[in-house]
């Protein structure tokens, strides 16, 4: 069973994703240069986002190279270790279980991504061997790391880590398969990036003088970009181990993918712009339908301006296809969202939903009770 979305969105002039160079991330699709934002910048947004916290209910997963420093460490001083003492335990266990350590002893070599239970362990398991393990006891620590291991493969907590998944490249039984795939979301037409000539005024500058105390260049574009993901539920339920969670989790995605926007220059543009057009599917089989191709051909403006109406109409138009090519039996909800006043929508239009409430539980509604496939 897969749950897809798919979403048009129309940016203002804006840069939410930059490059190596600060300028708006892009590419080629269809033969003409495409607005781009990437999908790790989405998934970030989405994690982060207060709505999919609140829903959840669970404290996402954590990932920094410096879980030594702000997470175990403190904590193993508050249970009353000594900091020498538990260095001395983090320097040996940590590259034995997750990976090697920076030269300053402080920081991993690579970015970990934790659950809240799984520091708990950690620092539980330390605690309880401690002794053993400040004595350089080779047998207790090959325990401790083979019980953590048992227990986490395959499994976390987080609903954010059962999403997207981790890579341990030193460890990889510690490896999780992401229940969800994030497209890089491009815009449905051609786009030029532009150039703002910006000056900043020095407030101290005898009146005499003329001229900016600073001066500069920034880049932007503006586009309506299409966006797709897709959540697998087998894969989600048995990362999680828990139906109930791996619902919330659904729901908490599909709120948040909504609500999130990119924060890159949002202090310059404040392009804080809800999407246009959601359209949420539930099938029954894993037969991925991406619509990108709908704007393999770049949409151009209508007679009355803008790209979010056509863009929308080609939308639904190759859904249109798709379904009397392939068929719509695996289809098991569908659910469209749409902002626009009088959207046209010859083949997505009878799944309207009057708000986001009811688009929500007709979704929500199709997944299976229990905790695996119906």
């Amino acid at each position: 069973m897969l749950i897809e979305l798919h979403m048009l969105q129309s940016f203002a002039p804006s840069n939410l994703n930059r490059d190596d160079t600060n300028n708006p991330k892009d590419c080629e699709f269809g033969g003409v240069r495409r607005a781009r934002i990437s999908s790790q910048c989405i998934k970030r947004a989405i994690r982060t986002c207060p709505e999919f916290a609140r829903v959840t209910q669970v404290e996402g997963g954590t990932r920094s190279r410096r879980v030594i420093a702000e997470r175990l460490q403190p904590e193993l001083e508050r249970a009353g270790k000594s900091a020498e003492e538990t260095a001395r335990v983090l320097s040996a266990f940590v590259p034995a279980y997750l990976s090697k350590l920076d030269k300053d002893g402080e920081r991993t070599s690579v970015l970990l991504y934790l659950s809240r239970d799984e520091i708990d362990a950690i620092r539980d398991g330390l605690l309880s061997r401690w002794d053993d393990l400040l004595a350089g006891d080779a047998a207790a620590l090959k325990e401790l790391t083979g019980d953590l291991t048992k227990r986490f493969r395959y499994h976390s907590s987080a609903p954010d880590i059962a999403l997207f998944g981790r890579m341990l490249a030193e460890r990889p039984e510690l490896n999780l398969d992401a229940a969800c795939q994030v497209a890089h979301a491009i815009s449905t037409h051609r786009v030029t990036m532009e150039m703002d000539w910006w000056t900043a005024v020095d407030d101290l500058q005898p009146q005499a003088e003329t001229g900016a105390g600073m001066m500069g260049f920034a880049a932007f574009d503006s586009a309506c970009f299409y966006r797709y993901a897709c959540i697998h539920w087998p894969q989600l339920v048995a990362t999680l181990q828990d139906g109930d969670l791996a619902r919330r989790t659904v729901e908490a995605f599909l709120r948040a993918s909504i609500a999130a926007i990119p924060s890159g220059k949002q202090n310059s543009f404040a392009a804080h712009n809800p999407p246009s057009l959601a359209v949420g599917v539930v099938r029954r089989d894993a037969f991925a339908w991406s619509l990108a191709n709908a704007f393999e051909r770049p949409v151009s403006p209508d007679r009355e301006g803008g790209y979010v109406r056509p863009s929308a109409r080609a939308l639904d138009a190759y859904w249109g296809r798709l379904c009397r090519i392939y068929g719509e039996g695996s289809l098991a909800a569908v659910a469209v969202l749409a902002v626009e006043d009088g959207l046209e929508l010859a083949n997505l239009g009878g799944y309207r939903a009057d708000g986001l409430e009811p688009w929500l539980e007709r979704l929500l509604a199709a997944l299976p009770t229990g905790e695996g496939e119906p």
